[in-house]
């Protein structure tokens, strides 16, 4: 797939504002600073159509990102960030599972991890509550450009057994700096489309 255009095209906080022209969606979800928006950049070949910041917590709105006028990437608040109040927090997970609960476009979530660490307690139980609505996963192991050649396969077990990916979900171990990865994502999304 060739990324020919690609612009932020809707900020959403409600369903009334979500896009209506029956588009297929993927999501993008995953802890606050774990690389969402430097994953979004690679993916479109762009360097700041989604802004990166080294401030956790910067996106506070569903934020769909309008590809090849055929497809949505949508990137939504991340998780686990502590220094955002309970209350914010509480708003961030119910706008995003007003999105999970009735959306027909959705064809896939992409669970973005930080291949370094295990999956935090935040990523096991978005996992579990992505499946408690049985949406289809890939989780996308980033930052693997710096996890040596010796411990890669170390760390890739330590997410399968930590996550127990349920039969049809998938990983892809991806890289925004040397573009590991961009081309099975997109690969992905070709043949969900």
């Amino acid at each position: 797939m060739v990324i020919k255009d690609a612009n932020l095209e809707i900020i959403a906080t409600r369903r009334s504002q979500y896009p209506t022209n029956g588009r297929p969606e993927f999501l993008l979800v995953g802890r606050s600073n774990v690389g969402k928006s430097s994953f979004i950049n690679a993916i479109l070949s762009r360097k700041n159509l989604a802004h990166t910041s080294s401030k956790p917590g910067k996106t506070q709105t569903l934020n769909f990102y309008g590809v090849n006028n055929k497809f949505y990437l949508i990137d939504v608040p991340g998780y686990g960030y502590a220094a955002v109040d309970k209350k914010t927090q509480s708003k961030f997970g119910m706008m995003i599972e007003e999105y999970l609960e009735k959306r027909e476009e959705l064809k896939r979530v992409f669970l973005i991890i930080d291949y370094r660490i295990k999956p935090t307690d935040d990523d096991l139980l978005m996992y579990n509550f992505l499946k408690y609505y049985n949406l289809p996963v890939t989780i996308i192991a980033t930052k693997a450009d710096k996890v040596s050649p010796s411990k890669k396969e170390k760390s890739l077990k330590t997410v399968l057994e930590t996550l127990d990916l349920v039969v049809g979900d998938d990983l892809i171990v991806f890289s925004s700096e040397t573009k590991l990865g961009v081309i099975e994502v997109l690969k992905k999304i070709e043949d969900l489309l």
